[in-house]
């Protein structure tokens, strides 16, 4: 008898499954997916157990007949395509049809479903992937899937998720994700417990940012936008004897970029808090990662990372999302086009935005804020110390009213929220009337303070900013139109600054009518300095200075090499050395400004690359590395006193940098202590 065998159904969906279906947050993305390719407007997702025990994900969108409702469990079964062709443009989340028949052999899954056109809807019971029981019922349009009992019969799977509060920490982040790049979609996300998130529908993008993040944070936050033509380097026309009559060139469409990056102040400790976009498709590339690191460098410090909501869009045949089963990385066709188009626009955001700090939020959080990363709050709430079924507190102070439903079920009341929010345990429904600002507040029958709630490791990296839970609309518009500052705080103004002299001997003051402003001399100097370097290197204009006796430095055998390596760009810098034995260097030259032990020290930090960055790092990020080196050793030291009209030239030079906010290594350069804090402080206003 034969060894090889063909696989029944049920075990090759549980294989399926385990590409599919990683953890509870994989078939929320899956069923999340499906809804917007259902052209839903409200999307409803509960959760229970950390998505153990309960997901149910209900929408409006356009439904499924009986007969497709059926065959959407079978392998394979997608109505997003029709033909291998199809594959070279895909313009939907989903297209593999694996996902509902690999969800259904690992759980017990309910799918209710009706289309507009049906007096009718059609329930489908299913349980490990065998169907229990198919009928009508009477439904509203769209789609509701009940999923409990996630790997009941896969023990081993079950085993190796992680704790409740850690799976449902990646539900809410993806679900916030596709709330971001869905504005004008109404996104709801509840627990057992409290309601994590639940965003009405927006006009823009930049409120649906105010609406999650927060005024504080939107603050920090620089909307980009960039669009090139794909016309020179779209994909190639078949040659002219391949054509048919009746052929017509396609459109080769255009490469967008719009979003919002944050301004160097706004620091993260990871890459939790960079969402990025291509063609409404959640990814995580490395290639863009890779560009957005490039774009910061420079700015940022080597170990910290900005806030960025990016949004990209092409046309599907310039992007292969066929490459990763759980459809989180694509592969460009022009991918370095992609790359560079994204650094640069980023990096001329920036340049044209020069963002200036502010001295009270510089003391106030830090350079990384209070946080590693912008994520929901899933902790659970005081009151309810084991996470029962207990009605959850409000998430900003609110009034409370017992409400009862005929359904037992609790809904927000219109598109955006009327004043009022719903919660219910399945056996209890309370109502939070939220208040209105603009009206005077009525005494109700009693009142329930909110709870101190306290911090968890995954709460927002600002305070005094929850998520809204429903509000007037027209509350939400002065909101959002308060969510931009009155005037943006530029380094523009560094031109008119009128220097008042040094602090310590390391810090300059100075004044103009904005405010009074503090600059670290060191740092700013460097960034003077850095620029400088990078346009003489470029233009061929370094200037160095040739050495009485060569300087002799000893090396280990590891910098001996990378020497070798580095020796063409050391030259192009201004340094002239070569190799005085086994392990020494004779440097007979160095750019002006370097000598003595200053030298000695800068060219064992030129050599000594990191183990993790020797192999990663290009001619660019070699260049800038280098560059910044010089800079830091070259430049004006602190506790050193300068006359009036240095420093009236340092500041003059640095308001004509491209990038004032920061050294090379990302030091702030300039804080600006506002004429309004000034008066704030003195209790004037």
């Amino acid at each position: 008898m034969g060894r090889i065998r063909i696989l029944s159904d049920l075990v090759a969906n549980q294989i399926a499954a385990g590409e599919v279906v990683e953890r509870p947050a994989s078939v929320v993305k899956e069923l999340l997916e499906n809804s917007l390719d259902a052209q839903a407007t409200r999307i409803r997702i509960e959760v229970e157990g950390g998505g153990r025990k309960l997901i149910r994900i209900a929408d409006n969108g356009h439904g499924m007949v009986r007969d497709d409702a059926l065959l959407a469990f079978e392998r394979h079964a997608t109505s997003k395509l029709r033909n291998a062709d199809d594959l070279l443009s895909i313009a939907t989340l989903g297209f593999r049809g694996e996902a509902l028949p690999s969800i259904a052999s690992v759980s017990r899954l309910q799918l209710e479903t009706r289309v507009a056109d049906e007096v009718s809807g059609t329930l489908v019971e299913i349980a490990g992937g065998n169907i229990l029981r198919v009928e009508d019922a009477g439904l509203p349009v769209g789609t509701t899937i009940t999923l409990r009992d996630l790997f009941f019969n896969t023990p081993a799977r079950r085993k190796f998720l992680k704790s409740e509060q850690t799976e449902l920490s990646h539900i809410a982040a993806l679900v916030t994700h596709y709330a971001l790049v869905h504005p004008t979609k109404h996104f709801e996300l509840h627990s057992s417990t409290q309601a994590l998130l639940v965003a009405p529908a927006v006009g823009n993008s930049a409120d649906r940012l105010f609406q999650i993040f927060g005024r504080e944070t939107s603050n920090y936050m620089l909307p980009t936008t960039a669009e090139l033509d794909f016309t020179r380097i779209g994909l190639p026309e078949p040659p002219p004897w391949k054509r048919e009559e009746d052929y017509v060139a396609p459109d080769p469409g255009f490469l967008r970029l719009t979003g919002f990056v944050s301004k160097p102040e706004l620091q993260k400790l990871n890459r939790n808090s960079i969402y990025v976009f291509v063609n409404q498709r959640l990814i995580r590339d490395k290639l863009i990662l890779h560009a957005l690191s490039e774009a910061y460098r420079n700015i940022l410090p080597p170990t910290s990372y900005p806030v960025v909501l990016l949004y990209l869009e092409m046309p599907p045949q310039e992007v292969d999302v066929n490459v990763h089963p759980a459809k989180t990385e694509v592969r460009f066709r022009q991918p370095s086009f992609v790359h560079d188009f994204v650094r640069d626009s980023i990096r001329t955001t920036l340049t044209q935005a020069r963002p200036a700090a502010s001295f009270v939020t510089a003391l106030q959080n830090g350079p990384h804020g209070v946080s590693s990363s912008l994520l929901l709050d899933v902790s659970p709430l005081p009151g309810s110390p084991d996470g029962g079924d207990s009605i959850p507190q409000p998430v900003f102070g609110a009034t409370f009213r017992p409400t009862t439903f005929e359904d037992g079920r609790a809904e927000p009341m219109g598109a955006k929220g009327e004043g009022a929010a719903y919660f219910s345990n399945g056996s209890e429904t309370a109502q939070w009337d939220i208040p209105n600002p603009a009206e005077p507040v009525k005494s109700p029958t009693f009142e329930l303070a909110a709870p101190i709630v306290p911090p968890s490791p995954g709460r927002f990296a600002f305070s005094g900013h929850c998520i809204p839970v429903g509000y007037d609309s027209a509350d939400a518009e002065s909101n959002y139109e308060s969510a931009a500052p009155q005037q943006a705080d530029t380094l523009t103004a560094l031109s008119t600054l009128k220097p008042l002299g040094q602090f310590r001997d390391s810090f300059i003051l100075a004044t103009n009518d904005e405010g009074l402003w503090i600059i670290d001399q060191h740092v700013a100097h460097e960034r003077v300095l850095f620029e400088k370097v990078l346009h003489d290197r470029d233009t061929e204009q370094i200037q160095r200075q040739r050495l009485l006796m060569p300087l002799l430095v000893d090396l280990l055998p590891a910098q001996m090499i990378t020497f070798a390596e580095i020796a063409d760009e050391l030259e192009r810098n201004g340094f002239e050395a070569e190799p005085f034995g086994p392990r020494t260097l004779a440097v007979k030259a160095a750019p002006v400004g370097l000598q003595g032990r200053e030298l000695e020290h800068l060219l064992e930090e030129i050599l000594a690359i990191p183990d993790r960055n020797r192999q990663t790092e290009n001619s660019e990020a070699r260049r800038r590395r280098i560059a910044a080196s010089i800079a830091c050793h070259a430049a004006i030291k602190i506790n050193q006193p300068l006359e009036l009209s240095k420093i009236e030239w340092l500041l003059d030079a640095l308001g004509k940098t491209e990038h004032p906010t920061a050294c090379p290594h990302g030091r702030p350069i300039a804080l600006r202590y506002s004429h309004k804090d000034i008066q704030k402080a003195f209790q004037r206003i």
